[in-house]
């Protein structure tokens, strides 16, 4: 028998960390055929040069596409969006995949999804059913209409499908992805895990207490980025912890984000924070299960921290009615309302692991329905 091709499109740090348990499966599974393309954000070493850690991992892409228009902002961001549909579109047809799978809400999962559909391709996504603010709403919605196989990570998110419409039985719930590579490591940390991805400012040490910080632009709320971070930045100096500090993503008021760490930085020279651009799925799961608190707006707080039980502080509108565990408090863009959140969690310290997104076995799961599905091309309402 044919094997089927599988094709995944990765497109940044997190789509990786959120992927990588299936392509892992599908590339030893006797009767798939993993097909890679590498896009976006995960090309670019400002935003940590992830293909380099993808072929590490012993992943090859089949092709690699560059598509981020620079300038982070609404417009270059709908650019990019038309440009990937462009590009992708050529890549599949050069590929000719029997099935997309797609990741999440980023513009990038969108184009993948309607250059996908227009070609007949059908459309596996993970991660619908889910509610957040930013344009992801919006994008992870529209995405579910045009997928034709669901791999919600919550119960509650596959209810959510279903009530769209989707039909019943193309609704799988198997958690997150994310998830497996952290249920199956070994969580001890390194001393020197820091050095080995250089950074930059003062030297920390991760025998003490550390937060670590990741906060993305929030596109709907587009031009108030640089105050946002500064409010942050405020609080962290204030709780006076060492922090770990991740660069954030490519989505417009990426540079209104980046701004305010550079300016802050230069300015005061702070001698408790220590930015980086990436780290390997591996190490980041490692570094936020030893931190006193995960502080930001990533969904990594959310669902990877709660399977760990590591405090976490959620920030804003970006997680806005997303589920989540008891490791979360919420804080508004105010650096007293982040300083007392965090000062809350660092005094409570660890919860109780939750399996609220899943058990850790979602990869094997994805993988063998991806095998054996019968897939119709044509959808309709299923109410």
């Amino acid at each position: 028998m044919q094997k089927r091709k599988v094709c995944v499109v990765v497109a940044s740090r997190a789509n990786y960390g959120r992927i990588k348990s299936v392509m892992y499966h599908v590339k030893q599974h006797p009767d798939l055929e993993l097909q890679l393309v590498v896009s976006a954000s995960a090309l670019l070493y400002r935003f940590g040069n992830v293909i380099e850690i993808i072929r590490r991992d012993g992943f090859e892409p089949n092709a690699t596409v560059y598509l981020v228009v620079e300038g982070e902002n609404p417009t270059t961001m709908a650019k990019s969006t038309g440009l990937a549909i462009v590009e992708l579109a050529t890549i599949f047809g050069n590929l000719q995949p029997d099935l997309v799978l797609t990741v999440a809400d980023r513009y990038e999962t969108i184009a993948t999804a309607i250059a996908a559909s227009y070609m007949n391709i059908p459309v596996a996504h993970t991660q619908g059913g889910e509610v957040t603010g930013s344009i992801d709403e919006s994008v992870r919605h529209a995405v579910t209409k045009l997928s034709h196989l669901h791999f919600p990570a919550t119960r509650q998110s596959a209810q959510n499908l279903i009530r769209m419409g989707e039909d019943p039985d193309t609704v799988f719930f198997t958690g997150c992805p994310s998830l497996d590579i952290v249920a199956a490591l070994d969580l001890t940390l390194s001393e020197d895990v820091l050095q080995r991805y250089g950074g930059t400012g003062n030297r920390l040490d991760i025998s003490k207490p550390y937060l670590v910080v990741l906060q993305h632009p929030v596109t709907t709320e587009y031009g108030q980025g640089f105050h946002q971070v500064n409010e942050t930045l405020k609080a962290i100096m204030s709780v006076g912890m060492q922090a770990i500090w991740l660069w954030p993503n490519v989505d417009a008021g990426s540079d209104d984000v980046s701004k305010g760490l550079r300016m802050f930085r230069e300015r005061h020279q702070p001698n408790n924070l220590m930015f980086y651009r990436n780290f390997a799925v591996e190490d980041y799961a490692r570094l936020i299960n030893s931190a006193a608190c995960i502080v930001g707006n990533s969904s990594s707080a959310i669902r990877e921290g709660a399977f760990l039980g590591v405090p976490a502080v959620n920030i804003g509108s970006r997680q806005q009615g997303r589920e989540h565990g008891p490791n979360v408090l919420h804080a508004d863009y105010e650096a007293s309302s982040i300083q007392t959140a965090i000062h809350k969690q660092v005094v409570h310290g660890k919860y109780q692991p939750s399996a609220l997104f899943g058990d850790g076995t979602a990869g094997k799961q994805i993988t063998e329905i991806l095998a054996s599905a019968d897939i119709q091309i044509q959808k309709r309402l299923a109410y």
